[in-house]
């Protein structure tokens, strides 16, 4: 059970990251959409794992791969945006959200 303060930081961080990477989605991948759906951060608010879904994008692992690259670079970008609000930014771990994907795969099953 996260705690409140465990909760705001989450909410603030999905907020800003979601802002960067509307910005830097250019350069870290061209024509695609990347969208932060969930951020969880740990007990002591060290490490946030960052939950995006990526849309038309056809290798994810790939994609993944290269966020997971530039994850150093976005934690810095974040610290300018949150450095006052928060002592220490946490460490990014960035995972693929494929809940719209199964959901659309049940959905189809259904179907039949």
């Amino acid at each position: 059970m996260d705690s409140v303060r465990q909760n705001k930081v989450n909410s603030l961080l999905q907020r800003e990251l979601a802002t960067i990477l509307q910005q830097e989605s250019r350069s870290l991948l061209p024509g695609a959409l990347i969208t932060v759906t969930g951020v969880r951060v740990s007990p002591d608010l060290g490490v946030a794992k960052v939950y995006i879904s990526l849309f038309p994008v056809k290798d994810k692992e790939a994609a993944m791969a290269h966020i997971r690259d530039q994850s150093h670079r976005l934690r810095g970008l974040l610290g300018t945006r949150v450095g006052r609000q928060m002592r220490v930014v946490p460490e990014l771990h960035f995972h693929v959200d494929d809940s719209l994907d199964r959901a659309e795969e049940i959905e189809r099953l259904l179907k039949k």
